[in-house]
């Protein structure tokens, strides 16, 4: 085979290779809300961060919990005094004595028998490991916010490209009659001018209205962890949702500010702050260690008089700091009790978010009630004028001014409904029943 042909044979199977790998990279993937927010619960890599904080204040409570154990220590030493002497007079004659090379074998066993500030410290990582795991708790519940929020932003956007898409065909149905009418001298030349404006118009907006969809799909793509190169394909609508949804039990269900999790952390971080009160408090109190040693001569020396076992114990007690320890509780107190000013700050806060968040989905509930109506009324008088136009009883202009209506009355609905159900959204949040 020549060299040529066979480098074209190389870049055609390169080619269609290259075409079978980009299609398998783009595979299709049908996605409900329900698994939307699995793979954001799964692959978020917020999420994932949020439970690896978990597993470390785990861990930081086990090395707290260690400090109060027996630790064990062993240490091996070697000198080597490179033949020096010393002379010892205890007589007439001094006597000197060579300095060998020693080696020792130490072992030694700490036990902490007493310390409050280790009693507080293990207190404390525990509230801090609540605090993270009410984190995540936290971080779960903002995740699937985001996704469904960014799930009805990509069915918004789907609906609207739809509606224009309806809209130029229905729009091109009439310049087509037009032009029949046009050349049976039954119409003008102008309208079927505007007509054609009005469908070149239309057009611009299905192209904005496509990239809108391709933005939504890469913020699904994003807070679900799903590969970049994945094709969505969204099987959930906006109108099943708003069938489906009791909006009025949200209404009625009371708002429990313990359950909140918001509320939760705050007031454990109230608690962390009142165990730093104690941990300074604890400065006061004495620190009482045991230990053993045990130490093996690996190389004695000739004169060794240090024994192979030693028991006792270390007690530490603080007398005089010139006042720095009672500041040292003066601020944790302070800062205590800021603690407890911005736990009840917060409780304000969430007591009036939670009226406003009512309000907002009883407002949302009328608005869309009323831009259904509007869109029905809208659909009724373009359909109206539609069929007078084509009998020649009313203008093009009549008749597009009818179909902008109509399509500002369809997006009016369509952004009534996705605001009565992203302020459900909201209202579940804040009752942690999303």
């Amino acid at each position: 085979m020549p060299k040529c042909s066979f480098a074209k044979l190389i870049l055609l199977v390169s080619f269609f290779t290259g075409i079978g790998i980009h299609a398998k990279a783009q595979e299709e993937l049908h996605l409900t809300l329900d698994s939307a927010r699995y793979h954001a619960l799964e692959y978020n890599k917020n999420l994932l961060n949020a439970g690896l904080a978990v597993d470390e204040a785990d861990h930081a409570l086990r090395e707290a919990i260690a400090r109060g154990l027996p630790q064990l220590d062993a240490a091996i030493d070697y000198n080597n005094f490179f033949g020096s002497t010393a002379e010892i007079t205890m007589g007439p004659v001094p006597t000197e004595i060579e300095f060998n090379p020693t080696s020792n074998l130490n072992i030694s066993v700490g036990q902490l028998v007493f310390s409050g500030s280790y009693i507080v410290g293990i207190q404390t990582a525990r509230l801090f490991r609540e605090i993270t795991e009410t984190s995540l708790e936290k971080s779960r519940l903002d995740i699937k916010s985001q996704v469904t929020q960014s799930y009805y932003l990509a069915l918004v956007s789907e609906e609207s490209k739809a509606i224009v898409k309806q809209n130029i065909e229905n729009m091109k149905d009439i310049q087509k009659k037009t032009r029949a009418m046009v050349d049976a001298g039954v119409a003008e030349e102008v309208d079927y001018d505007q007509l054609s404006v009005q469908v070149n118009m239309l057009e611009n907006s299905l192209r904005a209205a496509e990239r809108q969809v391709e933005l939504a799909h890469n913020m699904l793509l994003l807070q679900t962890g799903l590969p970049a190169d994945t094709e969505l394909v969204l099987t959930d609508r906006l109108s099943g949702f708003v069938s489906e949804t009791d909006f009025h039990t949200s209404l009625a269900t009371p708002f429990n500010l313990p359950e909140n999790v918001d509320y939760q952390i705050m007031e454990l971080q109230e608690k962390v702050a009142g165990k730093q009160v104690n941990l300074e408090r604890a400065s006061f109190l004495p620190t009482i260690t045991g230990f053993y040693n045990y130490t093996e001569k690996l190389l004695k020396p000739e004169f060794d008089i240090t024994p192979n076992h030693v028991i006792g114990f270390n007690i530490s007690i603080p007398i005089f700091s010139s006042g720095m320890r009672s500041a040292r509780v003066n601020q944790a107190r302070i800062n205590h009790q800021i603690a407890e000013n911005q736990k009840e700050l917060l409780a304000d806060q969430l007591s009036i978010q939670e009226k406003q968040l009512r309000f907002n989905l009883n407002n949302a509930i009328e608005q869309y009630e009323s831009q259904k109506a509007n869109l029905e009324v809208a659909e009724r008088v373009f359909s109206n004028l539609k069929k007078k136009y084509e009998q020649g009883l009313v203008s093009s202009l009549d008749l597009t001014t009818a179909n902008n209506n109509y399509l500002q009355a369809e997006n009016s609905y369509i952004q009534a409904m996705i605001g009565l159900l992203e302020a459900q959204v909201e209202m579940d949040k804040l009752l942690n029943s999303i």
